[in-house]
């Protein structure tokens, strides 16, 4: 696998507060002694150690930081979270979709530690490793060290933090030239009250393969359940795609109604590689989610589809950043947001086309959508070029049902409420038809149309 190092990483991709010790962030420290809890030994260890000292002089993100100005994390300081491991005598009852495609291609975590008896992984071909950390033999652990931890952002305070309490991954890895037809289905599962998680993910596929991944954060009592508790997922995805391999990645966040979400997706991409993500964000009460892509070859395909829905007063941030640093690359990204009642949506995208990257294409959208007078979005799609023989494009509208579609719909013997959900159905459509696993995209369609906080019922 040829992955190279850029020269011109993601921009402030490593930025966070530093501050002295008599200053530092006693709550992150006290986050920090949870997740550290748990020894390993060897690399694993050392590694936790280097982001372990990092976190220490570290501080969580306030609203005087113009990446986190729209998000206030101060609701977040006020639960004090402990590390929980898996709910043995629970997890007989943990409920969650399983994908038609990927009966037998599953790995399944449950409060962060990985249930055997709720994965399978029988159905997989040749040249495909699918498995937790702790289950690879020596000689795969010895090639995972050269790529986990490692992605542009490693520093990011919430990252570190992750990185800091690492003791299991799942790790899916692609061997040169193998085409893996069966989706991968990777589910992480939390929901007890006042606990953290850290899900940690590795995906490396090797020159000229391709892979189909699903990535799924769930609440085992399911997103609208009255029962659900406050809790804290904080997740790292990293994504390394080998030149002319290709990888399509759809990420579905439906946690709890009370709980916290926030994940990184990093991905890096080597010459010719193509790299599609669909990041489906739903549930929790506040949800961040960071997405990182550099390229690090020539002539890099990078689609991006997003969709956030949602209602009562949720608040999702979507930050995404795109850097293109060699020629010839192309890059698409829609972004599309559903929101309701008094929620909010964030949406920051960054497109860098520096002066070496010639010939670049690179478009970006954001559409939205407010179904109510209270509900409020900030978006900024934004592209910084230096280069002079490109071709970019960025935009984003904020919309509103229109009543005459509404009123067309009813004339022809529909409700209102059919009618609203009709438009909103057909809205979110857009990215969910993209999504390549038939099963995940019935579950989703399905979902948004049972969201009874979308209509007037």
């Amino acid at each position: 696998m040829n992955i190279q190092v850029s020269p011109s990483p993601i921009p402030n991709s490593n930025a966070v507060s530093l501050t002295s010790m008599l200053d530092r962030d006693d709550y992150l420290t006290g986050l920090l002694d949870q997740v550290t809890a748990t020894k390993t030994e060897g690399w694993l260890q050392e590694l936790r150690q280097s982001a372990a000292n990092w976190v220490r002089h570290s501080v969580i993100p306030t609203t005087r930081e113009e990446e986190w100005r729209f998000t206030d994390l101060s609701s977040l300081r006020k639960v004090q979270f402990n590390v929980e491991t898996r709910n043995f005598a629970s997890v007989a009852s943990v409920e969650f979709d399983i994908l038609l495609e990927a009966a037998n291609s599953r790995l399944v975590f449950v409060n962060g530690v990985f249930a055997p008896e709720l994965s399978a992984v029988s159905d997989l071909p040749s040249g495909i490793v699918v498995s937790n950390l702790a289950g690879l033999s020596g000689v795969e652990q010895q090639a995972v060290q050269q790529y986990l931890a490692q992605a542009e952002g490693a520093q990011e305070v919430f990252t570190a933090l992750n990185t800091a309490g690492i003791t299991d991954a799942a790790v899916v890895w692609v061997k040169k030239n193998v085409v893996v037809e069966t989706p991968i289905h990777l589910v992480f599962i939390s929901g007890e009250t006042a606990t953290i998680s850290q899900p940690r993910c590795l995906v490396v596929a090797e020159s000229g393969s391709q892979v189909t991944l699903v990535e799924e954060y769930t609440n085992r009592r399911g997103a609208e359940s009255a029962e659900n508790g406050v809790y804290l997922t904080n997740a790292v995805t990293e994504v390394w795609v080998g030149d002319n391999a290709e990888v399509s990645h759809t990420r579905v966040e439906w946690e709890g109604a009370e709980a916290f979400h926030i994940g990184k997706t990093a991905i890096a991409q080597a010459r010719d590689s193509r790299y599609t993500c669909h990041a489906i964000t739903l549930g929790a009460k506040l949800s961040r989610h960071n997405l990182e892509i550099l390229q690090t070859g020539e002539q890099t395909q990078t689609t991006l589809n997003g969709l956030t829905i949602i209602s009562g007063k949720q608040l999702s941030d979507t930050h995404s950043a795109i850097a293109l640093n060699y020629p010839h690359g192309t890059s698409d990204q829609l972004h599309k947001c559903i929101v309701g009642d008094r929620a909010h949506a964030v949406f920051n995208g960054k497109v860098f086309v520096p002066k070496p990257a010639q010939l670049t294409n690179a478009s970006q959208l954001n559409r939205n959508l407010l179904l109510s007078s209270k509900a409020r979005v900030d978006t900024k799609p934004q592209l910084e070029i230096t280069a002079d023989n490109v071709k970019c494009a960025h935009g984003a509208t904020v919309s509103q049902l229109e009543d005459d579609e509404i009123f067309y719909l009813q004339s022809r013997g529909i409700d209102e409420n059919d009618a609203r959900k009709l438009l909103i159905n057909a809205f979110a459509a857009e990215v969910i038809n993209k999504i390549p696993v038939p099963s995940l995209r019935e579950i989703l369609l399905n979902t948004v149309n049972n969201l009874k906080s979308l209509t007037n019922e």
